[in-house]
């Protein structure tokens, strides 16, 4: 028996001596999957953010591109609007029935552009402003001070409330 007890102690102290080189051997080795860890995780991170980033620029890109589309037919329905104003222009007061269909359709497309916000604005009369007008010539006249506008050549039209399409005048020196 005593042999026994000789080796179990001396087995154990080896035991312990093998764990102890073991956990100095294993120690740098888990602090090394630690640290690369610790980075697989930052870089996952990393990559979310740039992936939120990515699907919100694209939302962003979008919405503009939708927006500068509508802009863009807005605008062409404008000449349209345009056409439309000068052809009354020309009919008049006129009561025939060409003259009277010209009227109704101009209503209705002005209440269409209208639905979408695109809403006209007066100048004639008021102070020249560069960032709603476009000058297109001057006027030397008595009948109003210098810097007013003294005729609309093309209406101007705001959309939502921003400036969709400058107004073109004329204006007083």
């Amino acid at each position: 028996m005593e042999s026994v007890e000789r080796e179990g102690p001396a087995r154990d102290n080896r035991h312990t001596a093998e764990g102890a080189m073991s956990f100095e051997v294993v120690e740098p080795e888990v602090e090394r999957l630690r640290e690369e860890l610790a980075q697989e995780r930052e870089r996952g991170l990393r990559t979310l953010a740039e992936f939120d980033n990515y699907r919100r620029r694209t939302r962003q890109e979008r919405a503009r591109a939708e927006q500068d589309g509508r802009r863009e037919i807005l605008l062409a329905l404008l000449e349209v609007m345009d056409d439309f104003e000068c052809a009354l222009g020309h009919a008049g007061e006129a009561s025939d029935s060409v003259a009277e269909g010209l009227r109704m359709i101009h209503r209705r497309f002005d209440s269409l552009l209208q639905a979408n916000g695109v809403t006209p604005f007066d100048s004639k009369g008021l102070p020249f402003d560069p960032t709603t007008h476009e000058a297109l010539s001057v006027v030397e006249t008595d009948r109003a001070e210098s810097g007013i506008v003294y005729e609309e050549v093309r209406r101007g039209y705001l959309w939502n409330g921003e400036l969709l399409r400058p107004t073109r005048v004329i204006v007083v020196r």
